[in-house]
């Protein structure tokens, strides 16, 4: 294989069988939040177009494209492997996204769950602000962009004005102790802006400039789906506040990949092979071992032979045991 080879395999997107195969820090929480909320809304008749802002190599980007009803769009902006507009943001792709994250990457992640890509804006997200996302067209919007408090603040403005009335805006990051910027700029949006939290997670951050009571209602109605997760309401500065955390083991997985059932059989056949390798190799140990305690029971059936050793034996075998005994003594001294 030459370097050029080697190269472009090293640079091949690997291709993932299962969602959790797809790089990043999209937690199963969020994963059922996102279905939860986006189903919801479909189930309600409530159709708008779809946004997120910062989607890394897709992983989340997957479970929102699951939801485009007919007649909506998803729009995704990130900045992939493009550079960044200034250098507080430019150090922290080099600090966190630049060897991994490639807009083929997450073209490739998607249609592998997807028939066709959504609307791709390769751009910083202040952008958006240009006027280009229709203003109220929007009824779900993730922020999981830049965590730079002025870049979030200006994300925050752009869904503000893009979501609809009852539209779900869900920020990454609010609360991480390296991500200052994000918790700042969130709860100045409660506190100064009028978004209201519907539930928080350890990861994420749901709310709305609508009405939260209807959705965190729904969402008190599912205590006790999951045994191991718990749904508690809380009460902040007099906005009611769920919240969400524990084990939701049992809840239902997402949809395996289009490649799932070769990848299972590749990995079935690898399987197979290193079994039936690792079985030669016991095999050959064995067969390596039988020939050494064999050579040594030759080699000591060989020495017991040779002419010198046998008259040992022989004298020690036909003279009585005290003469035996009084020749090695002489010997010895």
């Amino acid at each position: 294989m030459n370097d050029a080879v080697r190269s472009a395999d090293q640079q091949r997107p690997v291709e993932p069988a299962v969602l959790d195969d797809v790089p990043g820090w999209f937690w199963n929480h969020d994963r059922h939040l996102f279905d939860w909320f986006l189903a919801r809304q479909e189930k309600a008749g409530f159709s708008g177009d779809l946004l997120e802002m910062g989607a890394y190599l897709g992983r989340s980007a997957i479970v929102i494209g699951a939801h485009l009803q007919a007649g909506e769009t998803f729009t995704i902006c990130d900045l992939f492997d493009s550079d960044a507009p200034d250098d507080e943001n430019a150090a922290e792709m080099d600090m966190s996204y630049r060897k991994t994250l490639t807009r083929t990457a997450f073209e490739s992640n998607y249609l592998s769950f997807h028939d066709r890509l959504p609307e791709i804006i390769q751009a910083p997200t202040s952008t958006l602000a240009d006027g280009r996302v229709a203003p109220g067209g929007f009824r779900f919007i993730h922020i999981d962009a830049s965590h730079l408090y002025e870049h979030v603040a200006g994300d925050l403005q752009v869904a503000r004005t893009a979501l609809a009335p009852e539209g779900v805006v869900v920020l990454d990051d609010y609360r991480s102790a390296h991500t200052p910027g994000v918790a700042a700029a969130t709860w100045e949006a409660v506190f100064n802006h009028g978004l209201r939290p519907i539930v928080l997670t350890d990861s994420k951050f749901y709310g709305t400039w609508g009405d939260p009571e209807p959705a965190q209602l729904d969402l008190l109605a599912r205590r006790g789906t999951l045994p191991e997760c718990s749904i508690t309401n809380e009460t902040l500065a007099d906005h009611r506040v769920i919240r969400i955390d524990g084990n939701d083991t049992g809840a239902e997985p997402f949809r395996v990949s289009r490649h799932h059932a070769r990848l299972t059989e590749e990995a079935a056949r690898d399987e197979n092979a290193r079994a039936t390798e690792d079985a030669l190799r016991a095999a050959e140990r064995e067969r390596d071992e039988a020939v050494r305690e064999l050579a040594e029971r030759r080699a000591r059936a060989a020495e017991r032979r040779r002419p010198a050793n046998v008259a040992k034996r022989a004298v020690g075998d036909l003279l009585p045991p005290v003469v035996t005994s009084a020749i090695r003594r002489a010997r010895r001294g």
